[in-house]
């Protein structure tokens, strides 16, 4: 029903829509970018379109993919004029085979998984923010991302592998 409200220019549902969802959309932003101040400068740029845009939204129950793929193609347009910018290819990840990830995180401390995944390539990084953290179906990843639905489990499965193997490197440690 905000969403709704929002479409219709009702004062303040907008402004609770932000309140809403700006930590986690904030903390996608953050797993994408690796600058904090240019995640929040990115954060305000998605609310700025999603604002102008709101009323473009044909499905109000699909707001937080809309949104989410607003966020995604914001933060791609800013990591492609670093890159042109900088000129920078990160490849820190081997893709030695190891045993999978649980379906789920939880085994591991929150703060390890978290660092963990500032060191996975962008890719991977954003398909288990979304997916695990963001709780997100595979279709709305791709959705989000823009890439076809076997390429979103391709990569999770990937990425579940690398990020177990940054984990067990620190455990080791």
């Amino acid at each position: 029903m905000l969403v709704v409200r929002a479409r219709l220019g009702e004062s303040g549902a907008f402004a609770e829509l932000v309140r809403a969802l700006e930590k986690t959309l904030f903390y996608y932003l953050r797993r994408l970018v690796s600058n904090e101040q240019d995640a929040w400068d990115l954060l305000q740029d998605v609310w700025m379109k999603a604002f102008h845009n709101i009323r473009s939204l044909k499905e109000p129950g699909r707001f937080r993919v809309w949104l989410y793929s607003i966020a995604h193609k914001t933060a791609m347009a800013h990591l492609r004029r670093l890159y042109k910018e900088r000129n920078l290819i990160d490849h820190s990840l081997s893709s030695e085979s190891i045993e999978e990830l649980p379906e789920t995180l939880a085994e591991y401390d929150a703060e390890k998984v978290h660092l963990a995944l500032d060191r996975l390539e962008l890719p991977f990084r954003e398909v288990l923010t979304l997916y695990f953290l963001e709780d997100l179906s595979v279709d709305e990843t791709a959705q989000i991302i823009g890439i076809p639905l076997g390429t979103v489990k391709s990569r999770l499965f990937h990425a579940r592998k690398a990020l177990k193997k940054i984990l067990q490197r620190e455990e080791s440690l």
